[in-house]
C-alpha cells in the first residue's frame, strides 16, 4: 500500500433538524457577529426564516450577504469581504450550494483583519496563508460536498475559472439537514444528485491520489446515492431520502477532496463557461460519454462499482459486460430524472465543440487524474458523441 494524506472537515453534524440550532452553534465558538453567505433563492424561499430568531435569543449578531450567484465572480467574492469586514464578523456561514459554501470560503479567509492577502493571490494550490474566520457550511443541496472539500471555484474573466485549493478552506463545521433540501425542485435534485454520483465514481477511478480511504467513502456515497436518487427526485418529501442523499454527497466530497476528480469534470467545465449550463447538468450531460472512453482502461474498476449502482437488477458476467451495465445504467439516469441528455437541447451549438474541447485541454489539473489520456481530438469526439 502506497503511502497517502488524508484531510477532511473537522465536524460533521448530520441530523434532520440541526438547522434550527445554528445560532447557538455559532455560541459555541464564541462567534459574536455572523455573516450568513447565501443566494437570492434561499432568501426568496424564506429558509432563513426559522433560523434567524435562534441569534436574537443566543445574542448574537446576524448580518446576510445573499447576492451570491451560480459560477461566483471575483468581484461576488470581494463584496461579500467587504461586508464581512464592515459587520466585524468573526464567523462566517454558507448556507446554500456549492457557490454559495465556496464564496463563504473566501470571505473567512480574506476578512480576516490579519490577513493580507489579495483574492488573486489565492489561485492555485497552497496559496491561501494565515489565519481564517471561523467557518459553518450548511448544504442545501445534496451534490457539491462543498462543505468537507478544501476547494473553492471562481468565475475570474468572461469564459474562464480558476480554483483556490488550500485545507484553510475547508471549515471547522459542516452540518448536514436534510430539511434544508426539502424546497429543492426535481430537476435541481436530479442535477446535483448525478454531480454527487460523479465524485463518486471519479475519485474511485483517479489515477494519482486514490487510496484505500478514499474508495471506502466513493463506494458508500455512491451505495447511498444510487438507492435514493429516485425518491429524492420523484417524491420529495421523503425525509429519509433527502438525509441519504445529502449523507452521500459529504461522503463523496469527502473522497474526492483526497482522490482528485478527472475527465468528466474537466469536459464539463466550459460547458458551465461558455454556456452557463449547471454544473450538475454539465457533468451529467458528458458522463456517459466519458465513461464509455474511459472504459478501455477503467472497466475492471467500473465493474467492481456496477453492484452498488445497480444492485439486485444487475445481471452476473465477466467485467465487459458489468461495465457496459454500469455505463447504460448511468446514461438512463438523465431521461429518467427528466433531465436533457444531449449537448443541442441545452442550446450548445455544434459549432463550438472545437472551441469546448480546446478548453477542455487547459483542465490539466483533473485531467491528470483519468486513468486513460485524453487528448484534444478525444475531447472532440466525447463533445461530438455528446451532441
Amino acid at each position: 500500500m502506497h503511502s497517502f494524506s488524508f484531510v477532511t472537515t473537522a465536524q460533521i453534524l448530520c441530523e434532520a433538524g440541526a438547522v434550527q440550532r445554528l445560532a447557538s452553534l455559532c455560541r459555541e465558538r464564541r462567534a459574536r457577529r455572523v455573516l450568513i453567505v447565501t443566494d437570492p433563492g434561499i432568501a426568496r424561499l424564506d429558509l432563513l426564516d426559522d433560523v434567524l430568531p435562534g441569534f436574537s435569543a443566543a445574542k448574537v449578531a446576524v448580518a446576510i450577504f445573499s447576492d451570491v450567484a451560480a459560477d461566483p465572480h471575483e468581484h461576488c467574492v470581494l463584496a461579500a469581504v467587504e461586508q464581512a469586514r464592515y459587520i466585524g464578523a468573526d464567523l462566517v456561514v454558507g448556507f446554500g450550494g456549492g457557490s454559495s459554501m465556496d464564496v463563504a470560503k473566501l470571505v473567512a479567509l480574506l476578512a480576516h483583519p490579519e490577513n493580507t492577502q489579495a483574492i488573486t493571490q489565492l489561485y492555485g494550490i497552497d496559496q491561501a496563508k494565515g489565519p481564517r474566520l471561523s467557518l459553518i457550511q450548511v448544504p442545501t443541496t445534496a451534490g457539491t460536498g462543498s462543505e468537507v472539500t478544501p476547494i473553492a471555484i471562481v468565475t475570474t474573466g468572461e469564459n474562464s475559472k480558476m480554483g483556490i485549493i488550500s485545507t484553510l478552506l475547508l471549515p471547522d463545521l459542516a452540518i448536514l439537514d436534510a430539511a434544508c433540501t426539502m424546497g429543492l425542485p426535481p430537476h435541481v435534485t436530479a442535477a446535483t444528485g448525478i454531480d454527487a454520483m460523479v465524485h463518486a465514481i471519479e475519485a474511485y477511478t483517479s489515477k494519482l491520489k486514490r487510496n484505500p480511504l478514499s474508495s471506502l467513502l466513493a463506494r458508500e456515497a455512491l451505495r447511498l446515492l444510487a438507492s435514493h436518487l429516485d425518491q429524492a427526485v420523484h417524491n420529495g418529501g421523503n425525509l429519509v431520502a433527502r438525509q441519504a442523499m445529502l449523507l452521500g454527497a459529504c461522503l463523496a466530497g469527502q473522497a474526492f477532496a483526497n482522490a482528485p476528480v478527472a475527465a468528466v469534470h474537466a469536459l464539463a467545465y466550459p460547458l458551465g463557461s461558455h454556456f452557463h449550463i449547471p454544473h450538475g447538468l454539465s457533468n451529467a450531460l458528458v458522463l456517459p460519454h466519458v465513461l464509455r472512453f474511459n472504459s478501455e482502461v477503467a472497466g475492471p474498476l467500473y465493474a467492481e462499482l456496477a453492484p452498488l449502482l445497480l444492485g439486485e437488477r444487475l445481471h452476473a458476467g465477466e467485467v465487459s459486460s458489468l461495465t457496459e451495465q454500469f455505463v447504460n445504467e448511468l446514461a438512463a439516469l438523465s431521461p429518467r430524472c427528466g433531465l436533457p441528455t444531449r449537448l443541442r437541447d441545452v442550446g450548445v451549438p455544434e459549432s463550438s465543440l472545437a472551441q469546448l474541447a480546446l478548453d477542455a485541454m487547459q483542465q490539466q489539473r483533473l485531467l491528470v487524474n483519468n486513468l486513460r489520456e485524453v487528448s484534444e481530438a478525444d475531447a472532440l469526439a466525447i463533445y461530438q458523441e455528446a451532441y
